[in-house]
């Protein structure tokens, strides 16, 4: 099973395993992961599950859809080049993922 290693804007990392299939954002909310509200459940019609991708982990992902880009500029912290919305972030057998949230989502 995939790992997700959620580090806060204070530096506290919690990592948990999550199902393949299912997105970085689920998981984080289905385990009570502090910084991600996902508001919107994964519609991509918001951006509260805004989250940035470790460096090392960015090649690995798909690459940012149009909508995804649009929605980043309406984070409550500046988006980066390293910034996703962890609703399109799907775990895969074989991947773990490193994210950040941001001090702030609303």
């Amino acid at each position: 099973m995939p790992i997700v290693s959620y580090t806060d804007a204070d530096g506290n990392t919690r990592s948990i395993e999550g199902n393949v299939g299912d997105s970085v954002m689920e998981t984080a909310v289905r385990n009570g992961v502090p910084g991600i509200v996902g508001e919107c459940g994964g519609t991509l019609s918001c951006a509260t599950c805004h989250v940035f991708v470790d460096d090392a982990d960015l090649t690995d992902l798909p690459p940012r859809s149009d909508m995804e880009e649009e929605m980043l500029w309406a984070t409550a912290v500046d988006h980066t080049d390293n910034s996703r919305l962890s609703c399109q972030l799907k775990l895969v057998e074989g991947r773990d993922l490193h994210v950040t949230t941001p001090s702030t989502q609303v």
